[in-house]
């Protein structure tokens, strides 16, 4: 059960580090962090790269609990930051966080990302959430269809939309394969061992 409010300075404790932050989720949620959700300094860097301007909208594609967009949020008060996910409970979870942060820059869609029109939003983070489909891999939960068929679709449709955006569209993507990457887009600079990537379109 989460606190019933919370004061500024509390609101920034949260952010702390990530295992503060974990405790914001129900214990099940806590033990998928380390795998599924953006570590808390990860955050920090893209934040800054994906917001260089008051009013820039960020979408998350595949935003789980949210974690990201509230670091987010939080790190860059000015931009606005939306999650797309296509769990209902993940989503709950990301709107009861919101609330206790109460970080109004934050934003979640119960959705999946092609019912989305990119136009609405300035650039894109990507933390591979389509790698769950392929085989042997790890899942959140069992709620949705996997498939490689579905794979493959989600990285063709992502990459068409991708290349659809004006120049000057930024994207950070963190463990991603590139197959959704079109060649449109310019490498900035690659950290983490190249597994964090920061791209603009040309």
């Amino acid at each position: 059960m989460l606190p019933a409010a919370t004061t500024p300075q509390q609101s920034d404790n949260w952010f702390n580090s990530d295992d503060r932050f974990q405790q914001l989720y129900p214990v099940p949620i806590q033990l998928l962090s380390t795998r599924h959700w953006t570590p808390l300094h990860i955050t920090r860097r893209i934040a800054r790269y994906l917001a260089p301007t008051d009013n820039a909208r960020v979408l998350d594609i595949g935003s789980g609990v949210g974690k990201f967009c509230l670091a987010a949020a939080h790190c860059r008060p000015s931009a606005f930051f939306f999650g797309v996910e296509q769990r209902k409970d993940l989503v709950a979870h990301a709107e009861a966080a919101r609330t206790l942060l109460e970080l109004p820059n934050a934003h979640f869609i119960h959705r999946n990302f092609t019912q989305l029109d990119f136009r609405r939003f300035d650039h894109f983070y990507f933390y591979n959430s389509f790698h769950e489909n392929l085989v042997a891999t790890d899942k959140i939960d069992e709620s949705i269809a996997y498939s490689t068929e579905l794979y493959n679709y989600y990285n063709r449709y992502l990459h068409k939309k991708l290349d659809e955006m004006p120049a000057g569209t930024r994207l950070v993507t963190f463990h991603s394969l590139g197959e959704e990457m079109p060649a449109s887009y310019h490498l900035v600079e690659a950290q983490v061992e190249e597994l964090l990537k920061f791209w603009i379109k040309t």
